[in-house]
């Protein structure tokens, strides 16, 4: 029987990396809970292989549920019925099969009826349900929201909304409208509060909104009367059951169809404040959009790896002038190419997640006990780490995505433009990838904080380049620390010329620069651990080598005075 984790050697190799032991370790607080929950790991052997466990499942329900009703749910889509939405038979078919395995919650403590488990295992859970459905991806990915109330709600909130996930509540993250798309900040759905009822009362509308009839709604209102930027909002959480708000639409869309994607009106419905008023923005979306974003990479890669899948069959099985079409070398290598990225990017996907896990384990045993001086250094050097890698990582991998379904596409010729194939639906779920959540640019502002602090540089030189290399691969360790001068130089050149301007031009070129640099080193300590990965890491080094010496050129040849050639 198919199973999306057990023919993906990638991910349990990812799962066993070196750090995991301290994520472990951490989220398990030294395995303290194995004798009042007869489920919890009782050593990091055991926590692993129970991560193991589940993904195979993961991967079964991915392969034989999933990933079949599929198509049926992109042509069938959801439908609104007297101002409820109701899904596609698939996608219900789908939520059922993954609340009946205990799916829904996975990252929760074991009191709220979660699995405790790590962002590592959660996200190797998302790019598995994104290479079966992508749309589907999102109404399971929104269980993040429950991390976001986990973290900043109250004790009182977390014992009243947390153990429903379990049960197979949907989430939604009730952020943008008709005027505040990116800019969250112009929000101004209203929330006031309600002294007579003893409640918040959320009036307005929400455009855009993902799975917007969920069971439970974490919503950004304006609860600061007189104000207009991001202090005067603060970050609820809406009960479907309150039938307080009116969905005027379902948005057809051109992809992720399964999805459904509302704009809804508020009307004095009831809600609960989620941490202090006034932060929101600034910390809880914030935060639940760090979260979201890890979770569109993830989508990313697993539609990379479905289109990949996809384009690999039909070239193995297409026969043209009298040999399959994978035979001949100008589609041996688009293959061999997307198959590169999608390591590459796996491998960045699965660093960022380690990454999110300690700091946020330091974070949640903090509110326990007072952190060792070690301990707080650990967890502030882990977030800024997290804080830089996520936009990148964000931006990069929606990015490739869409260049690997673009390919998978052309390599079914024009059979892969007709509907009779997966690849035309793949293709237009990625594009959504590098819109959402923050687009591509979007990712590029926040990126470009780890350039000009010197944060991937420090992290390049201090860890990157003094990893243990094998010996066959040190001609490929040259080439990166050779590329890391030359990222040094023209971040250098360009901050010289002390203009925001022209540092914000350059941006998206020294950010994929030390991208680059990050995804080949990491190739290459992959290799490391299996040689299976030498000939990607050869293969995107170089390639990699190539990109960054045209960015270089690009600046190095670039004046202030230039800007204005692009200006309109």
């Amino acid at each position: 029987m198919a199973n999306f984790y057990r023919d993906n050697n990638d991910l349990k190799f990812h799962l066993h990396h070196p750090l995991m032991k301290k994520v472990v370790s951490l989220k398990e607080k030294d395995f303290s809970e194995s004798s009042e929950f007869d489920y919890a790991p009782l050593d990091f052997e055991d926590a692993v292989d129970n991560y193991d466990k589940v993904l195979e499942i993961v991967g079964d329900i991915c392969a034989n549920i999933i990933a079949p009703n599929a198509e049926s749910v992109d042509s069938e889509g959801p439908q609104l019925i007297k101002n409820e939405v109701k899904y596609a038979r698939g996608t219900a078919e789908n939520h059922e099969a993954l609340t009946k395995a205990g799916l829904i919650g996975m990252s929760l403590p074991r009191k709220y009826n979660g699995l405790n488990f790590p962002m590592v295992p959660y996200v190797m859970a998302a790019e598995l349900v994104s290479r079966a459905d992508a749309g589907f991806a999102n109404i399971w990915g929104l269980q993040d929201c429950a991390e976001t109330i986990h973290e900043f709600g109250s004790d009182e909130l977390k014992e009243e909304f947390l153990p429903r996930f379990n049960k197979g509540a949907t989430a939604a993250m009730d952020l943008t409208e008709p005027d505040a798309g990116s800019d969250l900040q112009a929000v101004q759905l209203k929330a006031t509060y309600d002294s007579n009822r003893g409640t918040w009362l959320l009036n307005g509308v929400k455009r855009f909104i993902t799975n917007g009839d969920a069971d439970i709604s974490l919503v950004l209102a304006r609860s600061e009367e007189g104000t207009l930027d991001g202090r005067g909002l603060s970050l609820f959480v809406y009960d479907r059951k309150h039938k307080s708000v009116i969905i005027r639409r379902i948005e057809n869309k051109l992809g992720i169809k399964g999805s459904p994607t509302c704009e809804l009106v508020f009307r004095d419905a009831p809600a609960k404040l989620v941490g202090e008023r006034k932060f929101g923005l600034i910390k809880y979306v914030m935060s639940l959009m760090n979260s979201a974003r890890l979770g569109v990479a993830a989508q990313s890669v697993g539609i990379a790896e479905a289109a990949f899948r996809e384009a690999e069959k039909y070239a193995a099985e297409r026969i043209q002038f009298g040999k399959p079409v994978i035979e001949f070398p100008a589609v041996y290598e688009m293959l061999r190419n997307m198959k590169v990225k999608i390591q590459a990017h796996r491998s960045l996907l699965y660093e960022t997640s380690r990454f999110v896990d300690i700091y946020k384990s330091y974070n949640h045993l903090s509110e326990e006990r007072k952190l060792e001086k070690e301990e707080r250094n650990e967890m502030k050097k882990y977030q800024r780490l997290a804080d830089v890698y996520t936009p990148l990582l964000k931006l990069t991998a929606s990015e490739y995505s869409n260049q690997v379904a673009y390919d998978a596409l052309q390599v079914h010729g024009g059979a892969g433009f007709m509907k009779d194939f997966p690849i035309e639906r793949i293709y237009r779920d990625a594009r959504i990838t590098s819109i959402y959540e923050g687009t591509s640019q979007l990712q590029v502002v926040a990126a470009i904080r780890g350039v000009t602090s010197g944060l991937y540089l420090e992290h390049i030189r201090g860890v990157y380049e003094k990893m243990k290399i094998r010996p066959d691969m040190e001609y490929l360790h040259s080439m990166l620390v050779g590329m890391t001068s030359e990222y040094e130089k023209c971040v250098q050149s360009v901050l010289d010329v002390k203009e925001n301007e022209y540092t914000d031009f350059h941006a998206r070129r020294l950010v994929e620069m030390a991208g680059n640099i990050i995804m080949g080193y990491l190739l290459l300590e992959d290799t490391v651990r299996d040689e299976h990965y030498g000939h990607s890491a050869g293969i995107f080094i170089r390639k990699a080598y190539s990109e960054n010496r045209e960015r270089a050129e690009f600046i190095n040849n670039f004046e202030l005075k230039d800007l204005g050639i692009f200006k309109y």
